[in-house]
């Protein structure tokens, strides 16, 4: 099984795409661009699958994160994916999964500080 620190490095790491796929985009034209949508729904939906797997007790002891909303988004864009609505993808992507990634960052400098997350597209590394 992989260990929390791992998925949590996944978030970053998708949160990272989100934000590079939504640079210099307003709103009006994320809503309108096709493959902008697709490609941050695509990483929200890793944020989702990873915070899902994340063990019972690690997301009890950081409940301060809403890990059932990030679950459930997930679950809303894999499920009914004609139901998304595409401004509250927006807000996701260009404010929650920042905090998010504040976050999890913060996490990981505490309690795993043998996760190094990569400085560009790549694997993560246990030190």
């Amino acid at each position: 099984m992989r260990r929390d620190a791992l998925y949590l490095a996944d978030i970053v790491e998708a949160a990272d795409a989100v934000a590079e796929f939504v640079q210099g985009l307003r709103k009006e034209t994320f809503i309108g661009h096709k493959m902008a949508r697709s490609a941050v729904l695509q990483q929200l939906t890793v944020i989702g699958e990873a915070a899902a797997r994340l063990s019972r007790e690690f997301r009890n002891r950081h409940s301060d994160v809403e890990w059932p909303d990030i679950v459930a988004f997930r679950n809303i864009a894999v499920h009914a994916y004609f139901s998304v609505d595409w401004a509250t993808a927006w807000v996701a992507a260009t404010g929650d999964a920042p905090a998010l990634r504040e976050k999890v960052v913060a996490i990981l400098a505490t309690e795993f500080p043998d996760v190094r997350l990569p400085d560009g597209p790549g694997q993560v590394q246990e030190g």
